[in-house]
């Protein structure tokens, strides 16, 4: 009874502390908010539409010019400039005006219909991967079209009937099922990992920076002294608040995406309640552990920014973990961000019981623990370390 006494009494201070310093505001409630808006209305379309492409027509037949019409009719691409020259088109490219371009040689027309395999070329700069893939995507269809259309009408002309046609120019269909993404949707697969990733690093940071202010100030001898000397109580007491508002923030942003946006998941509600409080206490726990290991405002903060950012691209969201190195393999389950991505798509995106993803659970409980071994040189830190800037 004594400790939930000292603990809601710490909390309290806390919150006094909270209330006179806006960084907490803005770093806890208003940037992650501003953040769940940049990505959700950045990538509302889902995917990229109308990316501009050139177009080199030496040819100027019917053919050619029904190529550029349905390479412009594409979703993706756009035909934003004729061109009279490759080099002309390259410079373009190169300029950033354009991520790819098409070039149709003069007599293109003709070798289609005497059936002797003209050559079309395409170019698409690989500088932005995803617009150079997008780019790509459709020019190669393009391509592909226009010989089956030329196929079609010499086949046609030969007497085959439509179901010969078809299986002369696509033997073999493909029946292709984006499963949990129906929707190829870049705002489904990259916002539930880069907002979650950039609220943890504020966590992280947060954690630190209010112990290293203790530290600043002078106050951690008070801090402690509230708490009879127990420091579990303390930090108790110091991040309970810090858990609830962080909570309240992370609810409010999985409402939005599931409730407003609609986000594809087949988990339930305490798949994700579970996530969410798992997400918290990992994210606190690793910047009490920065701190503990470097009791330093500076260092433990580097430690947990830099930590953090490197989670974007260890977790697996962008580059698969099993292509990467072996050594860069094993070092993704040091990432609090990895686990939590994994129990999303397992627990949340798909709907399978925790069961499957137990060890990412036990990792993420971990790293909750993690203080536990720090806590006394925390301690020391509050009663005899003199502030270093």
């Amino acid at each position: 009874m004594k400790s939930i006494i000292q603990i809601f009494d710490i909390a309290l201070r806390e919150l006094d502390i909270l209330r006179r310093n806006p960084l907490y505001a803005f770093c806890m409630v208003v940037f992650p908010l501003m953040t769940v808006l940049f990505f959700t209305t950045m990538l509302d379309e889902g995917l990229p539409h109308d990316l501009p492409i050139g177009v080199v027509d030496q040819d100027d037949s019917s053919v050619s010019r029904s190529l550029i019409r349905n390479l412009d009719a594409m979703q993706s691409s756009r035909v934003a400039y004729h061109f009279t020259s490759v080099s002309e088109a390259r410079d373009a490219m190169q300029e950033n005006k354009v991520y790819a371009y098409l070039y149709i040689p003069e007599g293109t027309a003709a070798k289609l219909l005497a059936g002797r395999q003209p050559k079309i070329s395409y170019y698409y700069t690989m500088t932005c991967l995803t617009a150079g893939s997008m780019a790509m995507k459709d020019l190669k269809t393009i391509g592909m079209l226009g010989s089956a259309a030329v196929g079609q009408a010499v086949l046609t002309a030969k007497g085959a009937t439509p179901r010969q046609v078809k299986a002369a120019l696509q033997p073999v269909t493909i029946d292709a099922h984006m499963i949990a993404n129906p929707e190829g949707s870049y705002n489904y697969s990259l916002t539930t990992v880069f907002v979650p990733g950039i609220l943890m690093l504020f966590m992280a940071l947060l954690s630190a920076y209010s112990l290293g202010m203790e530290l600043k100030f002078d106050t951690g001898k008070e801090w402690v002294a509230r708490a009879n000397g127990n420091i579990f109580v303390a930090i108790i007491g110091k991040y309970i608040i810090h858990a609830l508002v962080f909570l309240l923030v992370i609810f409010i942003y999985q409402y939005y995406i599931f409730n407003v946006l609609h986000f594809p998941r087949l988990g339930g509600v305490w798949n994700i309640v579970r996530l969410s409080l798992l997400q918290v206490a990992s994210s606190l726990g690793f910047g009490i552990f920065s701190f503990g290991l470097m009791p330093s405002m500076r260092m433990s903060m580097s430690i947990s920014s830099l930590w953090s950012v490197l989670s974007m691209s260890m977790c697996g969201s962008a580059f698969p973990v099993m292509g990467m190195d072996p050594p860069l393999q094993a070092l993704s389950w040091l990432f609090p961000l990895r686990h939590y991505f994994m129990l999303y798509q397992v627990t949340v995106l798909n709907g399978y019981p925790v069961i499957d993803a137990w060890f990412h659970l036990v990792a993420l409980v971990a790293f909750t623990l993690l203080p536990w071994f720090v806590l006394s040189k925390v301690k020391n830190a509050m009663l005899n370390y003199v502030y270093i800037p």
